[in-house]
């Protein structure tokens, strides 16, 4: 299961965000998960609070945005979004393709709570 490797590698970038932010915690992060990255979205959400025990990631909704897979065909050069798991062009059905989306996988959003603030110490 490398979801709960990715798990730990997003929990190191929100306490590394955290500690330039001088926040206490994070209640919310929003990660956008390409259909293409290999990640599955829900073994990723099932292994997120494990990796966030303890942390200032702990008890964080976790939302995930999925992002659609799109491809530019060589043959016609149009950029479709291909019917998974094949890569083919959606116009005329070549599969000589490049992929343009759908790979993904980054942190698009964090929310912090900085000490102080609404709520803070």
């Amino acid at each position: 299961m490398h979801e709960l490797s990715i798990a730990m590698a997003l929990v190191e970038q929100m306490e590394k965000v955290a500690r330039e932010q001088k926040a206490r915690a994070v209640p919310s992060v929003t990660v956008v998960v390409g259909a293409l990255s290999g990640v599955d979205a829900e073994a990723l959400a099932g292994a997120f609070p494990l990796a966030a025990e303890g942390t200032v990631a702990q008890g964080a909704e976790l939302v995930i945005t999925p992002a659609c897979a799109s491809v530019r065909c060589r043959a016609c050069g149009q950029v479709t979004t291909p019917e998974l798991p094949f890569l083919r062009c959606g116009g005329c059905g070549a599969s000589e393709v490049e992929v343009v989306s759908g790979r993904e996988l980054y942190i698009q959003a964090m929310d912090v709570e900085v000490a102080g603030e609404a709520g803070g110490e």
